[in-house]
């Protein structure tokens, strides 16, 4: 059997590494646009901000890694169509322009996901960049050694990641969203209301409920100022992080997708033809908190995608269990994450619920240090199911999220939470462990009492 692979980052490196080491009988063929694989671009904020060092640390493997796993790897070559009848992909060396056509048995679509570039007027203009892969990051790292002003267009996770890089390298950051708050898909309004201020006290400026109209430049074709619907900003660079599209046009019309382009899977991780399988950001993922199928574009989800597409193809076939759309985020000492829904989505879902909150410190107070806790528990009005969680403290307590992805997936309720088995010792903990007492505190709230 052969199967092609198209795209090797997360979700194509997983399935890459995992089929060749379950079943060295099957022949694989990766085409990959560029000339390195597995690259994290969750750590270009990181890079941009100095603190980490090494871009080569970035990679988790390598196009010589694969082939050493026996994998036949085709760099710098784009897959320029796919003929699903007769199970052919025409592919072009992007080095010599030559083009040929290759054959597959099983067809992997681990494309990923592009930056969505808006159609404003003076899109165009020079030092006005996206943030996805290496060497976007080089060019981002070279661009902004000598500008002052800097202006971060989108307040997702990448923008304030990479909003507090350059905030800590001496810029005058501005922060633009069309939202009327940052972070949104992620937290509710008390969560980054503490992110907000902090921002205010670093004199980052925080440009909300404006959308971009124009970019102006100069004489040599630099950007140096952005309009929007309510101001105009100088600027000496541009970072667009307005979020991502799946990169699946080889496919539209030969698969079923959903209407931003992302492949619906089944729980093997096959698409609508039982030959094509996806993974990572170029496909939606299962949902649990709704049931539906979303667009969620996490590394997590990729290479948990990925290996699962391996297993499958291999003949050890492994269901995929969906996802919570867990994340987390440090931000100038901040840490919070999230799972599942927030108020937000649950009320955009039309999913009856109820909160709980918890204020506590991390450990005993008479302990040498202890820092505040908030943590916030949806829950469903009826069934008692937990929906998602957010959670922000100067301690590192983010694990805690990944208890509570759990719960979600397992459909736990808020009254079993208060009950869970956790451990205490005064370095780490309370006695009543802080996720213990958003059950507890659910259990003394009077029934049917929805905080909405």
């Amino acid at each position: 059997m052969k199967v092609v692979v198209i795209g090797c980052t997360h979700a194509g490196t997983a399935a890459v590494k995992t089929l060749a080491n379950l079943n060295k009988n099957i022949d694989i063929t990766v085409y990959e646009k560029n000339n390195n694989v597995s690259f994290l671009s969750c750590g270009i904020a990181l890079y941009v901000g100095g603190v980490a060092k090494d871009a080569s640390q970035l990679f988790y493997s390598s196009p010589e890694e694969l082939k050493s796993l026996g994998a036949t790897m085709h760099m710098e070559h784009e897959v320029l169509d796919i003929d699903t009848v007769n199970k052919q992909v025409r592919v072009k060396d992007l080095n010599t322009g030559e083009e040929k056509i290759d054959q597959y048995d099983k067809l992997v679509m681990t494309t990923g996901s592009w930056p969505i570039i808006p159609p404003i007027d003076g899109i165009n203009l020079d030092n006005i960049l996206l943030s996805k892969n290496y060497n976007q990051a080089n060019e981002i790292i070279e661009r902004s050694k000598n500008v002052k002003n800097v202006t971060v267009i989108g307040a997702g996770y990448i923008g304030v990641e990479l909003v507090e890089a350059f905030a800590l390298n001496g810029k005058n950051v501005t922060l633009i969203d069309s939202e009327d708050r940052i972070l949104n898909k992620y937290l509710d309004k008390e969560f980054t209301d503490v992110v907000e201020a902090e921002f205010a006290e670093r004199n980052i400026h925080l440009a909300l409920q404006q959308t971009v109209t124009k970019f102006e430049g100069n004489e040599q074709g630099k950007v140096t100022k952005v309009y929007t619907t309510k101001g105009e900003y100088e600027t000496d660079l541009v970072i667009l992080c307005v979020g991502f599209r799946p990169n699946t046009h080889l496919l539209k019309g030969k698969v079923d997708l959903l209407p931003n382009g992302a492949i619906k899977i089944n729980e093997y991780m096959q698409s609508s033809n039982s030959d094509i399988y996806a993974a990572g950001d170029s496909c939606a993922v299962n949902y649990n908190p709704t049931g539906e199928k979303v667009y969620i574009p996490l590394a997590t989800n990729a290479v948990r995608m990925g290996t699962l597409v391996g297993h499958n193809i291999a003949g050890q076939p492994l269901k995929y269990m969906g996802t919570q759309g867990t994340s987390g985020l440090h931000i100038f000492g901040l840490n919070m994450a999230s799972t599942g829904l927030t108020e937000l989505t649950a009320k955009f879902n039309d999913i009856p619920y109820e909160v709980v909150e918890v204020i506590d410190n991390d450990r005993p107070e008479f302990m040498p240090t202890f820092h505040e806790i908030r943590l916030k528990v949806l829950f469903h009005k009826e069934t008692r199911q937990i929906l998602g969680a957010q959670l922000i403290s100067k301690a590192d307590v983010t694990q805690m999220m990944n208890t509570l992805s759990v719960c979600i997936q397992t459909k736990m309720t808020i009254d079993e939470l208060g009950f869970i088995d956790f451990f205490f010792q005064p370095h780490f903990n309370k006695p009543w462990n802080t996720l213990n007492q958003a059950g507890l505190a659910a259990l003394a709230k009077p029934k049917g009492l929805v905080e909405q």
